[in-house]
């Protein structure tokens, strides 16, 4: 296993390496054939308005998803993105159904796959209900639209039918979150997922960890 951790590190860091020269690659080909340069004033006024949400929030889920992903799934997550929406979710759906622990051997094996998988058939899916629905697409999309609410939705129906099979298990350590987490979105409904995330976590296993303390649950619980 140790082999494996220290190969997945190695191959994981060379292709979010190239991961992000691709990315970067493509406004600086872009300047070059327009022969445009922005200004780094410019730059950094644009950087200021979003890195003080999006730097730190970057940093917050590394350290909350990790242990949940794995070190496979975790740098095939942040390789290939959506992983609040999709990965996430794949991979704990994934854990729960072959009965393992996340943060465990098994885990590891089976993040890693799911996330795989959920790569692949996302990008085919994608590729092919785009030239699908390409003629169609806009008319579905508009405002006025019948469909368009449902595009609305989409998220909160995933991590809705994610969420009711884990509140129905352990719905003694899940009231406290779910109080305060409300409490914050009355006063402050504006605030990112990716600092709820984190907010979340560690309200759940300071509360979940008191409790247990305290007699009020146990390990089943």
């Amino acid at each position: 296993m140790d082999k494996y951790i220290n190969k997945t590190h190695t191959y994981g860091r060379l292709w979010m390496f190239v991961t992000l020269l691709v990315f970067l690659s493509v406004p600086t080909l872009i300047c070059y054939h327009l022969g445009v340069s922005p200004k780094l004033i410019t730059i950094a006024k644009g950087l200021s308005t979003v890195a003080l949400v999006f730097y730190p929030t970057a940093v917050i889920e590394v350290l909350t998803y990790s242990p949940l992903l794995g070190v496979g799934g975790t740098y095939l997550g942040f390789v290939t993105g959506n992983i609040t929406n999709l990965k996430m979710p794949v991979a704990l759906s994934s854990m729960e159904n072959a009965k393992v622990e996340p943060n465990s051997e098994e885990g590891e094996v089976i993040s890693t796959i799911s996330i795989a998988v959920s790569s692949i058939v996302t990008t085919v899916i994608i590729a092919l209900f785009v030239l699908v629905f390409r003629p169609v697409l806009k008319e579905i999309t508009a405002e006025g639209s019948p469909f368009a609410p449902a595009f609305q939705q989409v998220t909160p129906a995933l991590f809705g039918s994610l969420c009711a099979s884990y509140l129905a298990k352990h719905w003694k350590i899940s009231i406290l979150p779910i109080a305060l987490l409300t409490f914050i979105l009355i006063f402050a409904g504006n605030l990112a997922v990716g600092v709820l995330i984190p907010i979340g976590v560690i309200v759940s296993l300071l509360g979940a960890h008191i409790m247990f303390k305290k007699g009020w649950v146990g390990k089943d619980d």
